[in-house]
């Protein structure tokens, strides 16, 4: 299993300057790759290599690794679309590997190759990020965010076989409640509406503006308000998983494919339902549970919140509204969110030997 390790370097400001005309330098090659590449219609690696590697290495001061490693990032990039020429940004990411950065985990110190030659220089970062940095690593971006350099680098982790369960514990995303699973914990919604709130106000007041200045805070918040939802998710799906784990049940979701066509909402509620990343919540899970040994099973959410989760009953008119669950047949009465989790866990029971387990599609 792949995961992203981020650490922030720490240059000095002789080695911010190279590490910024590297960065430049390499996204020049890449341009100049991509024109090359659209102007003879040539999108595949090798024959590119071979259409701009001398050329390349005779125009721009760089390594023949980092023009290398270029060309590479071109031709992924024509890979996912071929009917527009391709630009990179100055201070785009860039790929390194193995062969122009290496790391000394016990000193927090890492060897970047640069302009001006190999730069040793200490980095920052927590202490599960140094752990994966100890095991096999693979390809690293060079990245300059709000000026400051970091490296995401990517991490080979061992994961155990999933468990042999019997039972698993079903998980109900919404709007209102984020999430809610089978035995009856509620991940409440009411803090991030209100954050979210807080944060449309705050756009609305800076986009009647239009200034320079309004126009780059808005942009520090879309990307505070991704980092705070990013947060919220780690941490449910952190909590889903351990309780899984303590319990000895695999988690059971649902297909998450057309939620926000299905999902049936109220004005008011609409931008709730756009503005978070069911997603995103799921594929925490997905890999949590996957690191910590627990089966994720994805089922068919098909008449889940109408369903009564004790006798069977299938109706609309046992929803009066969206957080209550009464059935018009056997009385039973829940919050809905509870029930439809109850009857998400028992479709994963029922069809466990042909589920949709999680090496499935999320979205």
């Amino acid at each position: 299993m792949i995961l992203t390790a981020k650490i922030r370097l720490q240059p000095t400001p002789y080695q911010y300057t190279t590490l910024l005309e590297t960065l430049e330098n390499a996204n020049a090659v890449c341009n100049y790759a991509s024109e090359q590449a659209w102007e003879h219609r040539i999108f595949r690696q090798y024959p590119l290599h071979h259409l701009v590697y001398r050329d390349a290495r005779e125009r721009f001061s760089l390594g023949a690794q980092v023009v290398v490693r270029a060309i590479g990032k071109v031709a992924d990039a024509y890979k996912l679309d071929r009917r527009a020429k391709r630009t990179f940004a100055p201070r785009g990411a860039f790929p390194y590997d193995n062969k122009n950065l290496s790391f000394k985990t016990d000193e927090r110190t890492v060897s970047i190759w640069t302009l001006e030659g190999r730069q040793y220089m200490p980095y920052l970062c927590g202490e599960r990020q140094n752990e994966l940095l100890e095991g096999k690593r693979g390809e690293a971006d060079l990245c300059c965010i709000n000026g400051e350099f970091y490296l995401f680098v990517a991490c080979e982790v061992g994961t155990p076989e999933p468990e042999d369960v019997d039972d698993f514990l079903g998980v109900d995303l919404g709007i209102v409640n984020i999430a809610s699973d089978s035995d009856g914990e509620v991940f409440s919604g009411e803090q991030v509406e209100e954050t979210r709130r807080k944060f449309a106000h705050r756009r609305r007041n800076l986009q009647r503006n239009g200034t320079r200045a309004s126009k780059r805070k808005l942009r520090n918040i879309r990307h505070k308000q991704s980092r705070y939802q990013t947060d919220v998710n780690h941490r449910i799906s952190k909590a889903i998983v351990q309780k899984a784990k303590r319990t000895g049940r695999g988690i059971a979701l649902e297909i998450l494919k057309g939620i926000t066509r299905r999902v049936r909402v109220s004005r008011k509620q609409r931008a709730r339902l756009h503005n978070w990343s069911f997603g995103q919540l799921a594929s925490f899970v997905q890999y949590k549970a996957k690191l910590a040994g627990m089966p994720v099973m994805f089922v068919d959410p098909k008449y889940t919140s109408q369903t009564c989760s004790v006798c069977g009953h299938i109706d609309k008119r046992n929803r009066p509204d969206q957080s209550t669950f009464s059935c018009v047949s056997c009385g039973f009465s829940a919050s809905a969110d509870t029930n439809a989790a109850v009857n998400i866990a028992v479709r994963a029971v029922v069809n466990q030997p042909n589920g949709l387990f999680a090496q499935g599609s999320v979205a």
